[in-house]
């Protein structure tokens, strides 16, 4: 069994809850946005729960859209794979042709956004985006384009792959770390990931070692941040994607570390305040917010659904919804 096959019969990250929190919005003709579509789960799930409704679903990683795209074509057209970061949103639905792009240019109902990599991602030992298995230190999420994690290691400076460290992994030890590689790099390059998790169990203290969890962890989630510009694409698609949403739309987002939850929620305050000058009793004409919070503060995943599936264990989803503005 291939890794895609294996994904076929696992179940999406708060799948129902995803579901449940875009479900008012969807009537017929409605378009939903799967930005990161993955294996394609939610998209299925979408797809069978609301039968008059399109999917778009976009991924940088060109394999994970052919197996998605295999996958979903019972939905016939009503399923469309653009291959495409997700900040690239409104880039693939101005130029798509064909009912669902037509519909979706009018408005976008739903649109979810699984943050992170991907389990399926995560089981293909070759990306090295796991520090448990010897792997070539590449990290791309679409293995077509740009630098890898081996890249950053044997190119950055001290001061850059410090700040990579520190700004991405929350690495307390990030100059250690770094000056460590540099060393490293300079007997041999870094090709694979084993020798880097050596160096990191021989940097960190042992003492953090023995209460921090994987000494790997930070560095490699840091690594795949860098390489990826996670969180810049991120804070650029949240202000785009709140303004492709119809009156009634909402947009979903499922965090999985705290650097990118916050982007979420700061994002999000922004959109739903008002430009009212504090202290007046009602919104000025042209000040009201656009978009109301749909979730209270970050929804976490229960103690059954992390018993099912633990990768749900860190995950906060936030929801928004825009509004017809009086």
């Amino acid at each position: 069994m291939d890794t895609f096959e294996k994904h076929y019969g696992h179940v999406p990250v708060l799948r129902d809850r995803v579901t449940e929190l875009i479900a008012p919005s969807i009537s017929e003709g409605s378009v939903i946005i799967d930005a990161t579509l993955g294996a394609g789960g939610h998209s299925e799930h979408f797809l069978s729960v609301f039968p008059d409704a399109y999917v778009i679903g976009l991924d940088r990683d060109p394999n994970a859209l052919a197996g998605a795209q295999q996958r979903l074509a019972r939905f016939g057209e009503r399923f469309v794979a653009v291959h495409t970061r997700f900040d690239g949103v409104f880039d693939a639905i101005a130029g798509g042709s064909g009912a669902a792009f037509e519909w979706a240019r009018e408005g976008v109902s739903g649109a979810l956004f699984d943050l992170g990599v991907s389990s399926m991602q995560l089981d293909q030992v070759d990306r090295g985006f796991a520090y448990k298995v010897d792997a070539p230190l590449d990290m791309r999420m679409d293995p077509t384009r740009g630098i890898t994690a081996a890249d950053v290691l044997n190119t950055y400076s001290h001061g850059e792959l410090a700040h990579v460290l520190k700004a991405y992994g929350e690495e307390r030890f990030a100059g250690k770390i770094a000056a460590a590689v540099l060393r490293e790099r300079a007997k041999e390059p870094f090709t694979h990931s084993a020798r880097l998790v050596e160096l990191l169990y021989a940097t960190i203290p042992a003492a953090t070692r023995r209460t921090g969890g994987h000494p790997a962890k930070r560095t490699f989630q840091a690594l795949r941040v860098e390489v990826n510009r996670e969180l810049d694409s991120l804070a650029a698609v949240i202000p785009v994607i709140a303004r492709m949403l119809s009156v009634g739309g909402r947009a979903v987002f499922m965090s999985y570390q705290s650097l990118e939850d916050k982007i979420v929620k700061k994002q999000f305050a922004e959109l739903t305040a008002s430009k009212t000058p504090p202290g007046l009793p009602m919104d000025l004409p042209g000040t009201a917010p656009e978009f109301r919070l749909v979730t209270r503060g970050a929804e976490r995943a229960s103690p059954e659904e992390i018993e099912e599936n633990p990768r749900a264990a860190p995950v906060r989803v936030r929801a928004i919804e825009r509004v017809e503005v009086q």
